[in-house]
């Protein structure tokens, strides 16, 4: 097996890992609730798109 035959610096090596990093998720303000939600999904009350698609458990 084939060994390096020199050490990787820690400044090449941060660079190669320098698109490594958290992302904040992307979210959108409902209009009819107020609520943020991601794109494409229902909001906690039930809403898509403006319209009520889950049904209250009350």
């Amino acid at each position: 097996m084939a060994t390096p035959a020199r050490r990787t610096s820690k400044a090449r090596k941060r660079l190669r890992r320098g698109h490594i990093k958290l992302t904040t998720p992307n979210l959108s303000l409902d209009p009819k609730t107020g609520e943020y939600t991601m794109p494409h999904h229902v909001s906690p009350s039930g809403f898509y798109k403006g319209r009520k698609v889950i049904k209250d458990n009350k």
